[in-house]
């Protein structure tokens, strides 16, 4: 069955989305990234990527898998929060905001975490410019973050939403984890090869910080 992939025509447009059993789901959603960054993000703004969850919940720990796996992009303009080692949670996630905002300068925060949905939208990944509101599929009120969002589909809601995170298959959270930080991968590379390469003879300047 061939499925659908949704360009993004404008920062209002609905959410871009690509299931994980698409093909060439990497690289469509490396366009959509590229796109949206195009629209939003202008250099020399700091670069933050904010992936919440939790590695004690099988279908919470997309952020932190997705973390675990850019941290072996290594760029003095791009900062990775929230991996398995140290996860982005309920508990911390107002403090990590509060440092974020403390420590740069105007930052522009791409982020990552796990939803709950119908049936039918389970295996979907979706980008759109904007804050995420995290905690919503568990009744928690925690607070917006984000310029943009990237939130996968990892099983269905509606009932029971901490115990269906709990059962949410580990191969799905896996294959969703891999297309996300792959196709945010080839992006940054494409983004900031090019400014590696003109400060080939000399060190890149890191993220602005506040004085």
């Amino acid at each position: 069955m061939k499925l659908p992939f949704y360009p993004m025509n404008s920062p209002t447009d609905k959410p871009v989305r690509v299931h994980m059993d698409q093909p060439h789901a990497v690289e469509n959603f490396s366009k959509s990234i590229h796109q949206m960054l195009q629209e939003h993000f202008i250099l020399p703004r700091p670069l933050v990527i904010l992936c919440i969850g939790t590695d004690r919940s099988t279908g919470d720990s997309l952020g932190p898998l997705v973390g675990s796996r850019l941290q072996s992009f290594i760029h003095p303009m791009i900062k990775i929060y929230g991996t398995l080692d140290q996860p982005i949670h309920a508990v911390n996630l107002e403090e990590t905001l509060n440092e974020i905002n403390k420590t740069y300068d105007n930052a522009f925060t791409i982020a990552i975490d796990a939803c709950l949905g119908r049936t039918e939208s389970i295996g979907f990944i979706s980008l759109k410019p904007g804050p995420l509101q995290p905690g919503t599929g568990v009744n928690k009120s925690l607070p917006e973050v984000g310029d943009a969002h990237i939130v996968g589909i990892v099983n269905v809601g509606g009932f029971m939403e901490y115990l269906v995170l709990q059962n949410t298959r580990l191969s799905v959270v896996m294959r969703m984890a891999q297309i996300i930080s792959d196709a945010l991968s080839l992006e940054l590379m494409r983004l900031f090869t090019p400014l590696a390469n003109l400060h080939a003879s000399a060190s890149v300047e890191p993220l602005p910080v506040k004085e």
